[in-house]
C-alpha cells in the first residue's frame, strides 16, 4: 500500500516539474476520510489551470482511486474467506460422516441433508456431495484468479490463498478416494455375503435333492429299511396309514438289533384311551412280549444277536389265540390274550418307540435300537406256509391293511431310510 502511494506521489511530482510551476507556489493536501470516498463525496473544488486538472487534483484522485480499490478488495477477500470457512465446515462434516457417525446425530446443523440408511447409498450420496463441493471450490478458485488478475493484490497474499485452495482441493480429493475405497469394500462385503447365502441355499437344495433321490432310489418301493441307531426318546418312524377295526391280524417284519439288555420296542399301536392296544416289546431282562389291550403274552423269540431275523405274530379275538414265528418257524402259540376284544380303529402306529399317549411320551429305555424293514399287517391269520414263503423270500406278499412302501413311512429325530434287500443281507449274516 505504501509503495502504491509513493508511486502516485512520484508521478504527481514529475507532472508538476514538467508543467513548470512558478517559483514560490505551494501544494495544499487535504485529508479525505475513507467513508467519504466510499460514499462518493465530491472532491473539493480546486483551481483549474488552462482547463486541466492541477497536479494536486491528480494526486488526490489517484490516492482516492487506490483507496477505493483497496476497500473493494478487502470486501471481496472477506466474502471469499466466509465461503472458504463454509466449505471447510462442510468438509469437516463429511469427514465425520465418513468416520462412522450416524446421519442426523451430529451436534450442529446438518446441511448435507438426510442420508439413506443403506451404506452403499450413503457412500454414493457423500461422493455426490463432495463432488459438488469440489466444483464449488474450482469455481471459487477461478473467480479468485480472475479477481487477482484484475486487482493488484500483494503477491505473498495471493500465493498464500492459492496454497490454501490447493490444500483444500487435495484434502477433498483424498476424502473422495477414501469414500470410493470404502464403497468398494462395502460392495465386496455385500458380494461375499450374497455368495455365502447362495452357497448355503445351494447346499440345502442339494441336500433336499439327495433326500428326494434317496427316497426314490430304491429298486422297488419296498426295498428300504428304517435305521434307528441310538437309544433315545426322539428317534422313530411313523406309519401314515392307520388300522380299521380288526378281529384278527398278522404282523410280520424284518429286524436286526444287537442292543442289550432287551431290543426295545420294534412297534406299538395306540388308540385314545388305550396306549397299549398292540405292542411288541423286549424291555430289560424280560422276554419279548406281545401286548393286546394291555394284556400280555410272552413270546419265545430270540433276536438280539445282531443278525437279520424275520418275525411274525398272529392273533384272533376268538379265544385270544396267538402264534409266534421266527425265520419261518413257529416257536410258540397260546390263547386267552384279550379274548373277544376287537382292535380299535383310528390309532397311531409307531416304529421304534413305545407310546404312553397316542403318538408321544416315549421312554428312551424302551426304544428300539437297530434296523427295521418289511413291516406288513394283514387283517387275517396267515397260514404257516405263507409265513414260511415270506421268510425265505420265495414270495412277496405285502400286507393288505398296512403295506411296507416308501411313501407310507415317515422318519423323525434323526432316524433315516436306506436302500436294502433284506433277503440278500440275511444271506450275508448266515
Amino acid at each position: 500500500m505504501l509503495a502504491l502511494l509513493a508511486a502516485g506521489v512520484a508521478l504527481a511530482v514529475a507532472a508538476g516539474a514538467q508543467d513548470g510551476p512558478s517559483p514560490g507556489s505551494r501544494f495544499v493536501c487535504t485529508a479525505l476520510p475513507p467513508e467519504a470516498a466510499r460514499a462518493g463525496c465530491p472532491l473539493p473544488a480546486m483551481p483549474m489551470q488552462g482547463g486541466a486538472l492541477s497536479p494536486e487534483e491528480e494526486l488526490r484522485a489517484a490516492v482516492l482511486q487506490l483507496r477505493e480499490t483497496v476497500v473493494q478488495q478487502k470486501e471481496t477477500l472477506g466474502a471469499q474467506r466466509e465461503a472458504i470457512r463454509e466449505l471447510t465446515g462442510k468438509l469437516a462434516r463429511c469427514e465425520g460422516l465418513a468416520g462412522g457417525k450416524a446421519p442426523g446425530r451430529a451436534a450442529g446443523k446438518d446441511t448435507m441433508g438426510d442420508l439413506p440408511r443403506d451404506p452403499s447409498h450413503v457412500v454414493e450420496q457423500l461422493s455426490r456431495s463432495l463432488q459438488t463441493l469440489k466444483d464449488r471450490l474450482e469455481s471459487l478458485e477461478h473467480q479468485l484468479r480472475v479477481n487477482v488478475s484484475n486487482a493488484a493484490l500483494p503477491s505473498d497474499f495471493r500465493e498464500m490463498l492459492q496454497r490454501r485452495l490447493a490444500e483444500l482441493e487435495r484434502q477433498l480429493l483424498h476424502k473422495v478416494a477414501e469414500l470410493e475405497d470404502e464403497k468398494s469394500l462395502l460392495h465386496n462385503e455385500t458380494s461375499a455375503h450374497r455368495q455365502k447365502t447362495e452357497s448355503a441355499l445351494n447346499a440345502l437344495l442339494q441336500r433336499v435333492t439327495e433326500l428326494e433321490r434317496g427316497n426314490s432310489a430304491f429298486k422297488t418301493p419296498d426295498a428300504f429299511k428304517v435305521s434307528l441307531p441310538l437309544r433315545t426318546n426322539y428317534l422313530y418312524g411313523k406309519i401314515k396309514k392307520t388300522l380299521p377295526e380288526l378281529f384278527a391280524f398278522t404282523v410280520c417284519l424284518w429286524l436286526r438289533s444287537s442292543a442289550s439288555p432287551g431290543i426295545g420296542t420294534p412297534f406299538s399301536y395306540a388308540v385314545p384311551g388305550q396306549a397299549n392296544e398292540i405292542v411288541l416289546i423286549e424291555w430289560g431282562n424280560n422276554p419279548i412280549e406281545l401286548l393286546i389291550n394291555d394284556k400280555v403274552a410272552q413270546l419265545p423269540l430270540f433276536v438280539s444277536d445282531g443278525k437279520w431275523h424275520h418275525i411274525c405274530v398272529t392273533w384272533t379275538t376268538r379265544d385270544g389265540m396267538w402264534e409266534a414265528f421266527q425265520d419261518g418257524e413257529k416257536l410258540g402259540t397260546g390263547e386267552n390274550l384279550a379274548p373277544w376284544h376287537p382292535i380299535k380303529p383310528g390309532g397311531v402306529l409307531i416304529l421304534g418307540q413305545e407310546q404312553d399317549t397316542v403318538g408321544g411320551r416315549f421312554d428312551a429305555t424302551q426304544a428300539f435300537v437297530g434296523e427295521l424293514s418289511q413291516f406288513n399287517i394283514w387283517d387275517r391269520v396267515l397260514r404257516a406256509q405263507e409265513i414260511v414263503n415270506i421268510a425265505n423270500c420265495s414270495t412277496n406278499m405285502p400286507g393288505n391293511i398296512i403295506p411296507w412302501v416308501d411313501n407310507n413311512v415317515d422318519v423323525f429325530g434323526g432316524a433315516s431310510k436306506w436302500p436294502v434287500e433284506t433277503c440278500e443281507e440275511r444271506l450275508l449274516d448266515l
